[in-house]
């Protein structure tokens, strides 16, 4: 049996519940099951969850369909706290048995699948007699924005209504999933993503040591993204209206946090282009996340789709004025004219005409990010969030008779 994953808690905040702390022997068993363990939102929003909860009452373990990106393994630490059941390379795998001999082994009283990808968790729960079986959706693929393939959409009938409880991180996730899957949007809940408004705070008084120690130029405006640079979340848009921009005048300078498939031809399109070189900083995957952010100026997210955005509450929580896509769950995070403006996807003269006027007008930056932080706190606080994910835990393991049992 592959040997489990150290998760490191530097990333993510540790949030304690205030409840009855159970007895060791009688912590709850919970293995959460991705298909794969990679640097995503799926992931660090797991790790969240993870380290929030804590050891107290839970018992955690990790367990990837088809095993563990080595960036993952590098930033998060030793290999000691999750399975890898499977082989990451593409193609038809068959999982099911040994998950069924891992939750043998584990003995979990909860199984927690997160996507499509660790589905298959589900109906080994149910052969393995697990009591409490947990799916939840976290976002979209670029491949199926328009709808899943028939045979997905079939499994997902059939494997849905085995789980306890089904649930998305966003209102327009549960009605794509509940549209595709044929099942009513009321058997779904919603459960959404939070964001340690502690560790993502305005800290503007670092921002021109953090924008010298990047190499920024004194007096540009930052316009920055962060997340995985993947092509969903398009950042070819961005780079298009940083031209724009540029060979209008505009002092701009660009800063993008993340790495991913698309880093080198991103990388030439800038090089490539007489108005980018020069104002664009790549800082691949990064652990410093937070000064980062506090380096920008703007934050925007130009996603084709996303599921629910964890850059953008991070990037709320330190108060940045956000220009974000109306697509999937932005709507949900962004309050049009209020945290900042939402822009159909791959509108580059709409995303040039939200710029140019947050650039122009300091106030306005400085209004919507306030309004942006004050949500974030109020709406999409980490603790609220990690209180939900017990209360769930706790509601179905009783349900079940876990804790009579134990």
């Amino acid at each position: 049996m592959p040997s489990l994953v150290q998760f490191d808690n530097t990333d993510t905040a540790r949030i304690g519940i205030r409840s009855k702390t159970l007895p060791s022997p009688a912590r709850i068993r919970i293995l959460h099951v991705v298909s794969r363990l990679t640097l995503g939102g799926t992931e660090h929003g797991m790790l969240k969850v993870v380290n929030g909860l804590g050891e107290d009452q839970f018992e955690h373990r990790l367990c990837a369909v088809r095993g563990v990106d080595p960036e993952f393994a590098n930033r998060m630490g030793v290999l000691s706290k999750a399975y890898s059941v499977g082989d990451p390379e593409p193609g038809l795998q068959f999982p099911l048995f040994r998950l069924i001999r891992l939750m043998k082994n584990f003995r979990p009283h909860i199984v927690h699948t997160r996507n499509f990808g660790a589905l298959e968790a589900i109906p080994a729960a149910r052969i393995a007699g697990v009591p409490v079986a947990i799916h939840s959706e976290h976002g979209y693929e670029i491949e199926t924005i328009s709808g899943l393939p028939l045979r997905r959409r079939l499994l997902c009938r059939a494997i849905f209504p085995m789980a306890d409880a089904l649930f998305a991180v966003t209102k327009d996730l549960v009605a794509y999933h509940s549209t595709q899957s044929w099942i009513s949007a009321d058997q779904f809940r919603v459960l959404y993503n939070g964001v340690n408004t502690e560790k993502f705070s305005p800290r503007r008084r670092e921002a021109n040591r953090i924008k010298w120690e990047q190499g920024i130029p004194e007096g540009r405006i930052v316009i920055g993204s962060v997340g995985r640079l993947v092509p969903i979340k398009d950042h070819g848009t961005l780079f298009n209206a940083a031209e724009l921009l540029v060979n209008e005048g505009v002092n701009i300078h660009v800063l993008i946090v993340g790495g991913g498939p698309e880093f080198g031809r991103l990388q030439s399109r800038v090089e490539n282009s007489t108005a980018l070189r020069g104002r664009v900083t790549f800082c691949g995957a990064s652990g410093n996340v937070p000064e980062l952010l506090n380096a920008m100026d703007v934050f925007v997210l130009c996603s084709v789709c996303e599921g629910m955005s964890n850059t953008i509450l991070e990037a709320m929580a330190s108060g940045l004025p956000i220009v974000a896509t109306r697509a999937g769950g932005n709507p949900e995070l962004v309050v049009d004219g209020q945290c900042g403006w939402l822009f159909a996807p791959r509108d580059v003269p709409a995303l040039v005409q939200h710029l140019k006027r947050l650039i122009d007008e300091p106030q306005l930056r400085q209004r919507f990010g306030t309004a942006a932080r004050l949500r974030a706190a109020a709406e999409f606080d980490l603790n609220s969030m990690v209180k939900n994910y017990h209360d769930l835990y706790f509601e179905l393991a009783a349900r079940r008779g876990v804790l009579e049992s134990k």
